[in-house]
């Protein structure tokens, strides 16, 4: 049986061109033959079997360019085990609000001191914006700045913050623009940080699910930001939150939603990535998105920056690396030993890879509510002079971002 599997994979490598025993960056290195028994489960195998030592190769990431880009990943054998995910997903809700947890929980929850060693100072931990420079707190600044510009934040605003994550947005929106923000969250270490990093600010952080902001004491807003969190929704929960989003939205209000994509169509995330980083998730495509709004909003405004995903990626891993010493010296509920390192390694470069041959996206969509458009977006009105900015811009890094 071994053999059989050996030839197997050594035959589908074969057609990206990645050769086991190889001595270029992209070849693959076994320790353990039962790499390639474990590897016939797909994604699941091929990255269980890696955080246990069972294969190396030079460059995870040249591995990962050449097998995504020959499509490896859809190979009809490597496929099973996620069919069996996908049945699943059709058959039942993955996201409901006791599965919506999990993400926060097994994920979220990790020591923040863990993130704080591979995260800028804003604690951004979604597709930064490398426009002109290299520098990941500038990246973050950059990033920042366009949401702020794009929902057009005034001090008379109340802005949500849906999925608030550490409060870096927060922080930087009600320092820069004066607003107020509400930010929800499920993940009760990201809630107990972002309270004391947003403190003496006009910031609220609720423990709330994005279901119960309808029946809360919370809305109307003026703004509403999803930053990063659609993709723990669920594609039978889209039109459940756009629903929500809707009813607590003026009328005029502006939406922004800034999200991973996917090329296609899919209901799971591949199985090794659901299981290891993110629980229940999935990233949406066009169509999933299209769907949901409709009858709700409009869409102003739909831009593509998954480029940038790219330098932000490598940036995250070259912190997390340059720091592990750090990082494995933390002492907490979970261990963060070297199978955890490998881990981490592998969804890193595993996602940059992704992005690097447009498997995924990253979408910035700015909305309106059906029927209170006050004109054309300024954003996109090309046949007017260059728009008058509605709140004048501070100067950048104006706010520290001191953890």
């Amino acid at each position: 049986m071994q053999a059989v599997a050996r030839r197997i994979i050594t035959g589908i490598l074969g057609r990206a061109d990645i050769r086991v025993g190889g001595d270029r960056p992209w070849d693959v290195a076994v320790h353990n033959p039962r790499f390639f028994s474990r590897a016939l489960r797909g994604s699941l195998g091929v990255g269980e079997s890696y955080m246990d030592g069972d294969w190396d190769t030079g460059s995870l990431i040249q591995f990962f360019r050449r097998a995504m880009g020959t499509g490896l990943q859809d190979h009809p054998l490597l496929r099973l085990n996620r069919l069996v995910k996908e049945i699943h997903a059709r058959l039942a809700n993955l996201q409901t609000r006791t599965r919506s947890r999990a993400v926060a929980e097994e994920h979220y929850d990790l020591d923040h001191r863990m993130y704080a060693l591979f995260l800028g100072p804003w604690n951004q931990y979604t597709c930064c914006f490398f426009d002109d420079t290299d520098d990941l707190e500038e990246a973050e600044v950059r990033k920042l700045e366009m949401i702020c510009d794009k929902l057009e934040l005034g001090p008379d605003d109340r802005v949500l913050d849906v999925g608030c994550g550490w409060g870096g947005f927060a922080k930087y929106a009600a320092s820069t623009r004066g607003c107020r923000v509400i930010g929800i969250s499920l993940s009760d270490e990201q809630i107990e940080y972002a309270r004391r990093y947003t403190a003496g600010l006009p910031v609220e952080i609720h423990r709330l699910d994005y279901r119960d902001l309808p029946a809360s004491s919370l809305g109307p807003f003026d703004k509403v930001l999803i930053c990063g969190m659609i993709e723990h929704v669920g594609y039978k929960n889209y039109p459940g939150l756009m629903g929500v989003i809707h009813t607590v939205l003026k009328d005029e209000g502006l939406f922004l939603l800034h999200t991973i994509g996917n090329r296609h169509d899919t209901v799971v995330v591949e199985p090794w990535t659901e299981k290891y980083i993110f629980r229940n998730s999935m990233a949406p495509s066009m169509r999933q998105l299209v769907g949901a709004t409709e009858e709700r909003f409009v869409i102003e405004d739909w831009e593509n920056y998954g480029h940038y995903y790219v330098p932000t990626l490598q940036a995250w891993h070259d912190n997390f690396n340059r720091n592990w010493h750090r990082i494995r010296a933390l002492e907490g509920s979970r261990p963060f030993d070297e199978r955890f390192r490998r881990m981490w390694n592998f969804y890193l470069m595993s996602s940059r890879a992704a992005f690097e041959v447009e498997d995924l996206h990253l979408w910035h969509l700015v909305m309106r509510r059906y029927g209170s458009r006050p004109g054309v977006y300024a954003r996109v009105n090309r046949l007017s002079s260059p728009r008058t900015q509605a709140v004048e811009r501070p100067a950048k890094r104006a706010v520290s971002a001191s953890r």
